[in-house]
C-alpha cells in the first residue's frame, strides 16, 4: 500500500509585520492563499525509512522538513514508523511559497493515514513551523500572531502569474533585516519587501524588471518569488510569456479551496 498527496504552495496576498515578540519571533497579519502549484509526496511502508527526491534540487535532503515531520509523528505516537518516502519538488525552495512547510503538512497527513495512527496533527504542525498548520487544511485564511492563528475565509477565484529569480532567501535573515530598519514601509502590500531587497540587491533589480513588463507584481512571504493577480488563465499565461527575456522560473496557478 502507498499514499500520494500533493503538497500545495501558498501566496501571501498581503503581509503586515506588527512587531517583534519577546520570544524572538514576530507578530504578523497576512492573508494566505493556497494555489494548485504543488510538490508530490509518495509514501509506502518499509522495513526502514528511506528518503529520495526528484525535480528541483534540495540543498540538504538529510535535514528535510518531511523527515522532521516523520520524526515528530514518531515522537508523538511513541513508535517507529519506517517509511519509504519520495518527494518530487516543483515549488522553488527559499521562494516564500511555503514549499517546505507544505511538504511537512502533507507528510503528516499521509503518514497518519498510511500507518493508521492518531495524533494531534495541528499541535505537531505548529511545533514544526508557523506556516505548517495552514497547510493541513489549505484554502484561504487570515493568519495572525506568529502566522499560526488561522481564521478561514471564503476562497475567491483568482489566477496568478508567478516569477522566481532563482534566489533563495532565508526567512530569519529577512526578519532580522526588518528589525534593523529604522522606518519600515507600512503602505506596502508586503511589508517584508524592503527588508528582503536590502539583503539581496538582485531582488530589487528583478522587481524593477518585472514591473517594466507589467505593473502590479508583489513579493510573497519573505521572498523571493513575485506574483501578479490575473482575471483569467489566459491573462496569466500571457503575462508569464512576456517574461521570457528575464530567463527566470515562471508558472501560472489558480487559487484552490480547502482540502480538509
Amino acid at each position: 500500500m502507498s499514499v500520494a498527496l500533493p503538497a500545495r504552495a501558498k501566496l501571501n496576498l498581503d503581509l503586515a509585520v506588527l512587531g517583534r515578540r519577546t520570544d524572538g519571533f514576530h507578530d504578523v497579519r497576512t492573508t494566505l492563499q493556497a494555489i494548485d502549484l504543488h510538490d508530490l509526496i509518495t509514501l509506502a511502508r518499509a522495513d526502514q525509512t528511506a528518503f529520495t527526491t526528484t525535480g528541483l534540487a534540495i540543498a540538504n535532503p538529510t535535514n528535510n522538513s518531511v523527515l522532521k515531520a516523520l520524526g515528530a509523528l514518531e515522537q508523538a505516537t511513541h513508535q517507529e514508523l519506517p517509511t519509504r518516502i519520495h518527494l518530487h519538488k516543483r515549488i522553488p525552495p527559499g521562494s516564500g511559497m511555503g514549499g517546505a512547510s507544505s511538504d511537512a503538512a502533507a507528510a503528516l497527513r499521509a503518514l497518519a493515514a498510511l500507518h493508521h495512527v492518531t495524533a494531534n496533527l495541528t499541535a505537531i504542525a505548529g511545533a514544526l513551523g508557523a506556516d505548517v498548520p495552514f497547510f493541513l487544511a489549505g484554502g484561504t485564511a487570515i493568519a495572525e500572531q506568529r502566522g499560526d492563528h488561522l481564521t478561514p475565509i471564503p476562497t475567491q477565484p483568482h489566477w496568478f502569474a508567478i516569477a522566481w529569480p532563482g534566489v533563495e532567501l532565508p526567512t530569519p535573515e529577512v526578519y532580522r533585516a526588518w528589525d534593523a530598519m529604522e522606518n519600515p514601509l507600512k503602505n506596502s502590500p508586503n511589508q517584508l519587501t524592503e527588508a528582503a531587497m536590502s539583503i539581496e540587491p538582485r531582488l530589487r533589480e528583478f522587481a524593477n524588471a518585472l514591473n517594466s513588463h507589467h505593473n502590479g507584481w508583489q513579493m510573497t512571504g519573505s521572498g523571493s518569488a513575485f506574483f501578479k493577480r490575473c482575471e483569467t488563465e489566459q491573462a496569466a499565461g500571457e503575462t508569464v510569456a512576456g517574461l521570457k527575456s528575464l530567463k527566470c522560473w515562471t508558472a501560472i496557478a489558480q487559487a484552490v479551496g480547502g482540502w480538509a
